[in-house]
């Protein structure tokens, strides 16, 4: 493995390589071949995923200068040193999957970082100066331990993509509603009980997702029509090793549809047989619409088409289409098909029944 390794390195060094691949070596310590004498001016890409390192070595800027790219992940690395500032022309950087408690606010000195990764570490806060990183697009923090978000981080006007999933989160800065390129927010499984009013005034964002924050009672009208995920689509994250459930009446065993199979412990939500019905139609419309042999658009009514052929939503986790329960009911949705939906005592659904191409007709009591 060590000779190999050396091989690796010389070559790459002999040859100049702009990329470097070190991943599943098993290296507990920086390779000191890409530190010694002038290091490795013209490398722009490492690769040091799923190793055993711990820490990284304080003249990396300085063998390293013209690093783009640097990707850590699955390692056990728990300290950042400050000279990692240094590397100023580093665009990506990806520790996730490690050890990290703490980073160093010279962090905030890496001017040119575009994408920055964190995600599953023990991180408790974020220093403020991630909101001197003005060139980020893409921050993963999520499966930490933060409690807050960065004040700061308003400040990083090119950010797109905010990703804070499984954290102790208690709130959104109303700053980052500010954000002008933000386009998708993730904050799913976190401890927010509200979110703030103007969170998706902002036209850019398009993809907001808060599923399983159990005392979040309701989202900010701005949200509608943005392609959001609430409290998950209904079904199980893994639903294959799910043994399959029947219902047995007399002599007949009838087997029970898969939605079905994902509802049994007290963590699953029981959907509503609206929103099962919907999403049998969209699936059938999507299906037959391509195909004219089959059922055409105008054999549904023109409500009823109007309603499942655009879903309000999309789960976060298994991207099944949402028509009922994207939005908390606590807001109308006066602007999209379903208004008035819940108001109604008893709505007409039109079911596809694919076994016999027939057209059956179900009365839901609301």
């Amino acid at each position: 493995m060590a000779s190999e390794l050396h091989e690796a390195i010389f070559m790459a060094k002999r040859e100049r390589h702009k990329n470097l691949f070190l991943n599943y070596r098993n290296l507990s310590s920086f390779p000191v071949e890409l530190l010694r004498d002038e290091g490795m001016q013209f490398l722009e890409r490492l690769f040091m995923k799923r190793n055993s390192l711990t820490t990284l070595p304080e003249n990396l800027a300085q063998k390293l200068p013209n690093l783009i790219e640097l990707y850590l992940h699955s390692n056990n690395i728990a300290i950042i040193p400050q000279a990692i500032g240094n590397l100023v022309k580093l665009q990506s950087l990806d520790l996730s999957d490690n050890a990290l408690q703490f980073i160093c606010p010279e962090i905030g000195q890496l001017r040119s970082l575009r994408h920055l990764r964190l995600a599953n570490n023990q991180l408790k806060f974020l220093p403020q100066e991630l909101g001197d990183l003005g060139e980020l697009e893409t921050l993963d923090v999520s499966m930490n331990l933060l409690r807050t978000l960065p004040e700061r981080l308003h400040q990083c006007l090119s950010l797109q993509c905010l990703t804070a999933d499984r954290n102790l989160l208690h709130y959104l800065p109303r700053q980052l509603c500010l954000l002008p390129d933000l386009n998708e927010l993730s904050m799913a499984a976190n401890c927010l009980t509200s979110l703030p009013l103007d969170l998706g005034r902002s036209m850019e964002l398009q993809f907001v997702f808060v599923d399983n924050n159990a005392h979040l009672k309701g989202l900010p009208s701005y949200l509608y029509n943005k392609v959001i995920g609430c409290s998950g689509c209904g079904l199980a994250a893994q639903i294959s090793d799910v043994k399959e459930l029947c219902l047995t009446l007399g002599d007949v065993t009838v087997p029970l549809p898969s939605e079905v199979k994902a509802i049994g412990s007290e963590t699953d939500r029981v959907l509503p047989l609206e929103e099962l019905a919907c999403r049998v139609l969209h699936a059938a419309h999507s299906w037959t619409s391509k195909d004219v042999r089959f059922l055409t658009p105008f054999l549904l009514p023109k409500s009823l088409l109007d309603v499942v052929r655009w879903p309000l939503g999309h789960c976060h986790r298994c991207s099944q289409p949402m028509f009922t329960i994207v939005y908390p009911k606590l807001f109308p949705l006066r602007e999209t098909a379903l208004a008035g939906v819940h108001k109604r005592t008893t709505v007409s659904f039109v079911a596809y029944c694919c076994s016999s191409f027939c057209l059956r007709t179900f009365d839901l009591q609301g």
